[in-house]
């Protein structure tokens, strides 16, 4: 079996060639591919049999990497980061510097920072946001084991990470906070 360090490797070419992975996160399953490359992100729409007018999450490797991607990260979500105990994609205003088809119609964009070895080292070594959907055609359950993701699914992405890597996740979709510049706060997802 390939070590870590290889499969992230792996991963990585595949993401910089515009395909798209199968990976564990901190939560479940998810499909991934460049967050900043568009045809890329278009690609999951299709595996996922989904309208391209959702928006979709990305995980970044820290709170440098959020700063990055959004024009201004509020107080209060910085507060939540720290706080925070559980799996929580912050949905931060102002986006930028994404693939226009990962932000949603209103210029925000859903970013959580991963506690998960792998996923963790996958984005860190990569230096780019990595979109994560769960790994389900649109409408059908998420599947939260790597057994129960469809086979349609695996036959159509472009690199699978092994099971072996799966670690720590809760099997469970995150919790979704809003967040806007004056501190409000709208929990989407509890």
């Amino acid at each position: 079996m390939q070590t870590m360090k290889e499969q992230i490797d792996s991963a990585i070419k595949i993401l910089k060639e515009g395909g798209v992975i199968l990976y564990p996160t901190d939560t479940i399953w998810g499909l991934g591919c460049d967050a900043t490359n568009e045809a890329a992100v278009e690609k999951i729409f299709k595996i996922k049999q989904r309208s391209d007018s959702k928006s979709l999450i990305t995980l970044v490797a820290d709170l440098d990497m959020v700063g990055r991607y959004v024009k201004e990260i509020p107080e209060i979500a910085l507060q939540l980061v720290e706080v925070n105990d559980k799996p929580m994609t912050i949905i931060y205003p102002g986006a930028m510097g994404l693939a226009k088809n990962v932000v949603a119609e209103d210029g925000t964009a859903g970013i959580r920072i991963p506690e998960h070895e792998f996923c963790h080292q996958l984005i860190y070594k990569f230096r780019k946001a990595i979109v994560s959907t769960s790994a389900n055609i649109s409408g059908t359950p998420a599947p939260t084991t790597f057994e129960e993701i469809p086979q349609e699914i695996k036959d159509a992405v472009d690199f699978i990470v092994p099971k072996e890597f799966e670690g720590n996740c809760t099997r469970s979709a995150s919790q979704i906070i809003k967040v806007g510049l004056g501190s409000e706060i709208e929990i989407i997802r509890g």
